[in-house]
This record gives C-alpha cells, structure tokens and sequence, in this order.
C-alpha cells in the first residue's frame, strides 16, 4: 500500500479559500491516477477532484467547477487541491486517494486512505 498524509485544512470563513495537499510515499506515485474525496457527518465520501497520473485530464464534481482546482507534483509525490470560495456546506474531512475510472466516473483503489484532513468553512 502507499501511505498518504493529507493537510492544509483548518477553519476559514465563508467565500475563504484553502490549499490541501496529499504526499503519498512510494516510487510509483506518477503511475496512479489521483484523486480527492470529502465526507461531511453522516454523509458518505464523494469524489471531488481526480487527476490522471500526468496531470493531463482532470475531474471536477459539479459543486465545485469553478472554483476547486486539482493539480500535482509528480517529482515530490505530491497532488494538492486549491480551493476559492469556500461554503459551508462543504465542512468535511477531506481524503486523498488513488483512484481508477475515466469520464464522469471515479473510484477509490482499493480500501487505502489517509488519516484525511478536516476543513471547516463558518458562515
């Protein structure tokens, strides 16, 4: 399994932006599509971002086009997600995964998540 260590979340106001940023270990970081998921209380976790294994195509659920952008570092074995007008709605904790799928459609590999890291937007 790869290890994956999520951060940069914390508490910001409504219409606030963050930066996330997911380092997984392992050499074979640049042959995996990547991708975020989030899940508020009592709500399963979705996909809201994935990025293909060069960075060549990239996924964006419909809440959050316009506004979240994924984007990676292959040399550091990194995939960050910015994130701009941030509503509070969107308070989850927010995972990094490999991921598999194409399209409109995206999975997580497997069952190997991170510890995840808690975004809280006041309003």
């Amino acid at each position: 399994q790869v290890q994956l260590v999520e951060s940069g979340g914390g508490l910001v106001q409504a219409g606030g932006s963050l930066r996330l940023s997911c380092a997984a270990s392992g050499r074979t970081f640049g042959d995996y599509n990547m991708g975020w998921f989030r899940q508020a209380p009592g709500k399963e976790r979705d996909v809201v971002a994935a990025i293909s294994w060069n960075g060549g195509s990239r996924y964006y659920a419909d809440s959050v086009k316009g506004r979240f952008t994924i984007s990676r570092s292959n040399a550091k074995n990194t995939v960050y997600m910015q994130m701009n007008s941030l509503e509070p709605e969107e308070t989850a904790i927010y995972y990094c995964a490999r991921v598999i799928g194409g399209g409109s459609s995206w999975r997580a590999l497997g069952d190997n998540w991170g510890q995840g890291t808690q975004v809280t937007v006041s309003s």
